[in-house]
Order: C-alpha cells, then structure tokens, then sequence
C-alpha cells in the first residue's frame, strides 16, 4: 500500500497527471460541456411505464422528456427497444433533481432541417402531403418540421382565388388536406423556424423535365385534353400532360376575343388540338378554335336579310357598336343604325346589353354580317308594310291607266276624235261630288307620286350609304 503511494506521489512530483484524476477530469467536462441544443447519440437503457432512460455515454443517463413521452403513441413506444441507437437533443443539461432531460422529436427535427436545408441548396423537388390549412396558405411537414405553402405558392392550374380562401372547412383549399403534391424549398430561417415551401416552383420545374420527353412524342393535328394553368393578355398555358403549351389569343375562338378570362378561367379544362410542335425552342402551339365548327361556314343557313334576332353588345367604337349573335358570330351596328338622331354609340348602348336587332346585311365571304337597331322595332314592320301596299296600289293604278289608254286610243284616222281622256275617267271626285277636269286629276296623281317616291329613293339611298360605310368602318376595324 505505502509501496503504491509512493509511486503515486512519484508521477506527481515527476510532473505526470494522476490516470485516475484524468478520468475524473475527463468525466467532467463530459458531463459540463452539454450545452442545451446539443445533438447526442446513445442507447436506449430502459423504456419505462411512464420513463424512458437513454444511455448517452460514460455510463451517464438522460431522461426523455415527460412531456414527450406522454405525446409519444404507443405504438412509437412500444417499437423503443433496449440497445436501440437514437439521437437525442440537450433539452436541459440539468434539472432541478439533476436529470440531464432529452429529447428524441427534437433531435428528429434537427435533423430535418438539415435535410431542408440540403433540399434549399440542391433545389430538389419532393413530394410531401398536406396536413391541413389556414386563411393564407397549406400546412406541409417536412419531416419533422412545419412548413408552409402560401397561397400565391399554390400551382395555378388549380384555379383556386384568393378571395374564397378563409381557413374554413368550405375553403377550396381543404381539398388538399391528406394528399400529395409536388413541391421545392424556397426559403428557410431555422432561427425563426420559418420554412416556405412551393408548389408553383416545383410544378414549374417538373414540367420543364416532362416537357422534353413530351416533345418527343406530340404530333401536329394531335387532339389533347388539358388544363388552364395560367391566363395573358396574349393567350392561354394549358398542361397537356406534363407541359405547358401557348393556345394564342386567335386560337381561342372564331370570333374575337380581347382577353383569355372572357371564355376561360384556371383550372378549366379543355380540349386542345396541337398546331405546331417547336423541338428546338422547345414550343408547343395549340388551338381550341379549331375543334369547333366555322361559324361563317353556315350563316346563310343561319340568318336572313330582315329578320330580328337576339343579340349582346360586346364593345363600342366611333362608328358603331359591336353585338354577338347567338350562334356566336358578331355583327357591327354601325352608328347610323342604331337610332335616327347624331348619339354617340355610349349613349345608347354599353358592353353586356341584351337586345334585338334586325339583319340588314350578310357577306359571308368577307365575313360581314350588318346589323340594325332602330330598324328592330314592330314599329318598322309596319311602316315596310303601308309602304309596300302604297306602292302596290300606285303601280296597279298605272297599270290601269296604261290599259285604258290603249284600248281608247284613237286610231291614225280618227287622230283627231273628241272621246274623253282616260285621266279624265280617273279624276277623282272633290268634297262636293264634282269632277275636276282632267289636269287636276293628272296633277293630284302626279303629286301622290312624287311624295311617296321620294321617301323610298331616299330610303334606299340611306341604306346604300349606311352599307357602304359600314364596310369602310369594318376594313378599317379589321387592319386596327
């Protein structure tokens, strides 16, 4: 004993560090240098009724969180078993009985940000399933780690609106709840333990991939289904598998369109025929218009020189307003036609008016079809008809008079016979019974005439005039 002192008191004045005091020292900064954060690894010692104990080394216990435990399921517990190798985080390094407290979730969750962060850095896309919603976006776990999607990050081809959106169980985005979408890391801050997600960013970069093998097989004429991911002032994206191609704002329908959203919204679907495949800039043009009949192809068939048919205003210009049929043709009501008095189109009409009108023109080869306002009334109808029965009765009175002439003209011989006139047989009779002499009867004849043939002349020069600007106002319509 006194042998081993000495040798020990040997090593010390040698300058040498006891071994046993080494170990002490080494086990203590073991046991200090645990710091709250820290990732450990260990081993499960024992799972407990209401503890487990966790060997973290240097034959130093941890003890699982309560509160952790008690959230744990009992199946996640019941599968801890004895010697199983875990990581665990440093909840606190020591409590008030002096227990180094651990935690298992919190350690899962370092770890899955780390692996969030790799996915930030490589930009890889993964899939994932929603676990619920709120009024600004979807609840998405990575892992262990909550993340987020906003709404602005939710892929378009949902057609989903901000505006319907409200956290409540009637939200378009409680679809989503339980089932996968694809989607790509965007912005993390572990501090703030803020982790943005997106679908748009994933989907995007999903269908760039898919586009090339797409390209592969799409044929020109090829008729697809698809849907509408995203609206422009030029035209409209529709997946067709994969890929987004361009439906142009001509290829959309027959009659002319101004924006994409006045026949489409996103999220629709809808068939496509592919119009041209670009491999090298990686294109694809598709059309709607051209799986639909040719409205002009049947217009005759359709509609008739005066008859009154339904209409919508669909925008104004200077010289008239511009009015849908319902077979889907538009017409132009020139400004002439839609009423007798100088009023700007806006006065009369505005964009959305139901109303009728009369068709007073159709060229289905130039593609015109004119159309009338004022002329639409009953009104017009029966004015045409007094118009013609004048006109009817003025002709059979000329051909009366045409056939007594010639029966009653004197012969060359008897040129100079005294038998009355057939005008004079014609006079009309005054208030008074008397017949007037054959002058008056020719004048009041000649006067009944000259006021009706004027009105129809006029007429029908008005209507030559209001075409032929018509057609101008179109042509220079068609070039604008």
């Amino acid at each position: 004993m006194t042998e081993n002192i000495t040798h020990d008191h040997a090593h010390v004045e040698a300058g040498e560090q006891h071994p046993m005091l080494a170990l002490l020292e080494s086990y203590g900064e073991r046991q200090t240098g645990l710091r709250r954060g820290d990732i450990v690894s260990g081993h499960i010692a024992q799972v407990g009724s209401n503890e487990i104990l966790i060997d973290v080394g240097w034959k130093f216990e941890g003890i699982l969180s309560h509160q952790e435990y008690g959230r744990m399921p009992k199946e996640e517990v019941a599968a801890l078993k004895v010697g199983d190798s875990v990581e665990c985080m440093v909840v606190n390094p020591e409590d008030r009985q002096g227990n180094l407290v651990l935690s298992l979730a919190q350690a899962r969750t370092g770890q899955d940000w780390e692996n969030a962060d790799a996915a930030h850095v490589s930009g890889d896309v993964f899939e994932a399933s929603v676990d619920g919603h709120n009024k600004g976006g979807l609840i998405v776990y990575f892992g262990m780690v909550r993340g987020f999607v906003p709404a602005s990050q939710i892929d378009r081809q949902h057609g989903i609106r901000r505006e319907d959106i409200d956290g409540s169980p009637n939200s378009p985005l409680a679809r989503f709840v339980g089932k996968p979408i694809r989607l790509k890391v965007i912005e993390i801050d572990r501090q703030k333990n803020r982790l943005i997600l997106s679908e748009l960013a994933a989907m995007r970069e999903h269908r760039k991939h898919s586009k090339l093998e797409l390209l592969d097989q799409l044929q020109e004429g090829q008729v697809r289904e698809g849907v509408v991911t995203s609206l422009a002032d030029f035209g409209a994206f529709v997946d067709i598998g994969g890929a987004d191609g361009l439906v142009h704002l001509s290829e959309l329908d027959w009659n002319r369109v101004n924006h994409p959203r006045e026949v489409l919204e996103l999220g629709q679907k809808v068939k496509v025929k592919v119009i041209s495949v670009d491999r090298e800039r990686k294109r694809i043009g598709l059309s709607m218009k051209q799986l639909q009949p040719e409205p002009w192809s049947r217009v005759d068939d359709q509609f008739q020189v005066g008859e009154v048919v339904p209409a919508t205003v669909t925008r104004l210009a200077d010289f008239g307003a511009f009015a849908r049929l319902e077979s889907g043709i538009e017409g132009l009501i020139h400004v002439s036609e839609l009423s007798d008095e100088a009023i700007s189109p806006e006065v009369i009409v505005a964009p959305g008016d139901r109303i009728n009108v009369r068709v007073i023109r159709v060229d289905p080869d130039r593609k015109r079809i004119g159309l009338s306002l004022k002329r639409a009334d009953p009104a017009y109808d029966a004015l045409v008809d007094e118009v013609t029965i004048l006109d009817e009765v003025d002709d059979d009175a000329w051909a009366t008079v045409a056939v007594r002439s010639a029966d009653d003209a004197p012969s060359v011989e008897g040129a100079a016979s005294t038998d009355p006139s057939p005008i004079e047989d014609l006079a009309p009779v005054d208030d008074g019974g008397a017949p007037t002499d054959g002058s008056e009867a020719e004048a009041a004849t000649d006067a009944m005439n000259d006021g009706l043939a004027p009105s129809i002349a006029e007429d029908a020069e008005g209507v030559d005039a209001m075409v032929a600007q018509g057609v101008a106002d179109e042509d220079t319509a068609a070039e604008r």
